[in-house]
């Protein structure tokens, strides 16, 4: 998938800033300097591998995922392995990205946005892979996820005590 020209023909404008692999939040900071909100992407899934979650939040949190499981309502999360990442969103460990919903045709795949940066005004995302970054603004992020069919559920993601 050419994320970008997916982009492109549904008229969502975005900057592309490519880069070195990043692999960890940890080097993504040490990356020039970019417009938009720095995010994290986790993808999980329940103890019994029936529901999966794309949970969406500031590249410096540390999410408390027993907590977290609590507000979504599954009983217990863990992080999906990576043959589940590229079934259901298609990319590679190190690559997870809202974009991603663009391969979850069935929509399996429920995207929570922690409340600390829905209001932010655009996004930093991978384009499906770790080499570039896209600055999306959020209506254009509001129009993707439109287009894909993917609803955005806004929470309060908790943080975990380091």
């Amino acid at each position: 998938m050419d994320i970008d020209s997916f982009l492109t023909e549904r008229h969502i404008p975005f900057q592309r800033f490519d880069h070195a692999a990043v692999f960890t939040c940890d080097e993504a900071a040490k990356l020039p300097p970019m417009p938009g909100q720095g995010t994290k992407n986790l993808f999980l899934r329940d103890d019994k591998g029936k529901r999966h979650f794309l949970v969406v939040v500031s590249h410096e949190k540390n999410v408390d995922l027993k907590e977290l499981s609590k507000i979504i309502g599954s009983r217990k999360l863990g992080f999906a392995s990576p043959e589940r990442l590229k079934k259901f969103l298609g990319v590679e460990p190190g690559s997870v990205t809202i974009l991603g919903l663009v391969h979850d045709t069935d929509r399996a795949v429920e995207l929570f946005m922690d409340e600390d940066i829905a209001n932010a005004d655009s996004y930093q995302c991978h384009p499906l892979v770790n080499t570039a970054t896209l600055v999306i603004s959020r209506s254009g992020i509001e129009a993707f996820l439109s287009s894909t069919g993917h609803g955005m559920k806004v929470i309060h993601v908790p943080s975990r005590l380091v």
